[in-house]
């Protein structure tokens, strides 16, 4: 599509639509990406954040990553950083699937090594992962268990056998949200999640098996410093908080929407855009019950390593759980607390990633001792058909309140992309391309097309280019495992 009027670009990577273009913004809309990525952008995108620039207490501008479509209330790849004071906070801006981020894991296998057992290795790991729709783990927990789980997060499942104190020190906030309050969350939540650890789920979530090849090394000195070599294998896996956090956002969105008007004299914009003041018991209640999802999915993806490391065992017959390394556990659609400089103002503001990921720069004090000098670890999964990029945080990242990209973004709905292709016929494409692939779903795989796709190549450079965070690693995928 052409840009919208207004639209301007303002530096390499970087454009703006300023505020007064569309009613009631406070702030203007600040855009990352080539023009190539932005002019293909759909509308909804910009009026989407325009939206999210009218809303109260918002700081510096409405940000879209190089990734961003057109999501729930924010676009997919929308930044939006609040005053703690006169700021909100909105489901809408943080997403139903609460934390669904990516896990990158390192092993000390070569492809040459693995090649040979790979369809073994792929039907081994759909076992014992389960991956689908309302499938369950082999985690059943009890009502108490359950409680402890939302206010540990990754750290209770290490504590109960499923990990190790290694694993916590290479997740984001340590695998834990502090404030979690299993009180705010309701009995259907906590009924969906119950016996879902463990399970990948549907969609565009997946486990993967991928190859560092020679020319996919962007940065030898950063590839080394995250435990990376070419040739080697890793895993990397992409899910959630499943129906706990969907339910979650379902409830507080719901409850803010009756509230706006009648209790806190707000517009509604969008009602999709539904939110309450932080401050308000709604506010605090919701970030309580937001922080528990997020602890829900660390845990979940630290139960899913447990797994890939027995499977591991099983098949390559060695201890795994010092041969299969966290190299970093990231999170996106979350709002965290956290202090920025503004105009020369360190300020607390509540930073609402939808979509995007932290991409915090060397030095950063929540960064561990052994990626204190090279910046934070940071994932773009690209499509089953085209791998994804690691990259590093970087100093430049201030102007997006330390965020980036988190995925290559559709440009096609899943409709769409069924009606192009079929599951089957896209089974055969990528066997015949040496991929192998284990799927609950045919019809859930056409979906998942490469062509549904941004593509991540142009996204991971953009997002190197607008200074958000520089490209360390290219990892091809050579199997997977979906819903």
């Amino acid at each position: 599509m052409a840009r919208p009027a207004g639209l301007r670009q303002i530096g390499e990577a970087l454009f703006e639509l300023a505020p007064g273009l569309r009613p009631g913004m406070r702030v203007p809309v600040r855009v990352f990406g080539s023009a190539a990525l932005v002019e293909a952008m759909d509308e909804k995108v910009f009026v989407q954040a325009a939206n999210v620039a009218a809303l109260p207490g918002i700081v510096e501008a409405s940000l879209c990553m190089p990734d961003a479509h057109w999501g729930y209330g924010f676009p997919i790849g929308g930044v939006a950083a609040f005053d703690i004071e006169s700021g909100v906070i909105s489901p809408g801006g943080i997403g139903f699937d609460i934390n669904c981020g990516m896990r990158l894991v390192r092993t000390d296998l070569d492809w040459k090594e693995v090649e040979p057992r790979l369809d073994a290795l792929l039907d081994a790991l759909a076992a014992r992962v389960p991956a689908g729709t309302g499938r369950e783990g082999f985690v059943h927990l009890s009502k108490p268990e359950l409680r402890a789980v939302l206010r540990e997060g990754a750290a209770w499942a290490v504590r109960n056998g499923y990990g190790t104190p290694e694993d916590l020190t290479f997740s984001e906030a340590g695998g834990c949200f502090a404030g979690a309050d299993p009180d705010c969350v309701s009995e259907r939540a906590c009924e969906r999640g119950q016996h879902q650890l463990g399970t990948l789920g549907s969609g565009n979530h997946y486990l993967e098996l991928q190859v560092l090849r020679p020319e996919g090394v962007f940065d030898a000195e950063l590839t080394r410093a995250f435990g990376l070599a070419p040739g080697q294998l890793a895993v990397m896996f992409h899910c959630g908080s499943r129906g706990f956090g969907h339910q979650v956002a379902t409830d507080y969105l719901h409850r803010f929407l009756q509230a706006m008007p009648s209790k806190f004299g707000l517009p509604v914009i969008d009602r999709e855009l539904a939110c309450a003041p932080i401050g308000s018991a709604e506010g605090r209640e919701y970030h309580a019950a937001m922080c528990c999802a997020a602890n829900m999915s660390f845990a979940n993806r630290q139960v899913i390593l447990h797994r890939v490391r027995e499977v591991f065992e099983g098949v390559f017959g060695r201890d795994a759980s010092s041969r299969i390394r966290t190299v970093y556990d990231v999170a996106h659609n979350t709002a965290k607390f956290e202090r920025h400089v503004v105009r020369g103002v360190e300020r607390s503001l509540l930073v609402h990633r939808k979509g995007a990921t932290r991409a915090f720069p060397p030095g950063h004090s929540e960064l561990p001792e052994a990626y204190r000098a090279t910046g934070q670890p940071v994932v773009i999964g690209g499509s089953m058909e085209t791998g994804s990029y690691l990259l590093a945080g970087v100093a430049t990242g201030a102007a997006s309140f330390f965020s980036t990209a988190h995925g290559s973004g559709r440009i096609m709905s899943r409709r769409a992309a069924r009606k192009r292709t079929s599951g089957r016929e896209l089974l055969g494409q990528m066997e015949a391309r040496g991929m192998r692939v284990r799927v609950a779903s045919l019809a859930g795989l056409a979906e998942e097309a490469g062509f549904a796709y941004k593509d991540v190549d142009a996204v991971a450079e953009a997002s190197e280019r607008a200074g958000l965070s520089r490209r360390v690693a290219h990892l091809l995928p050579v199997g997977t495992v979906k819903g």
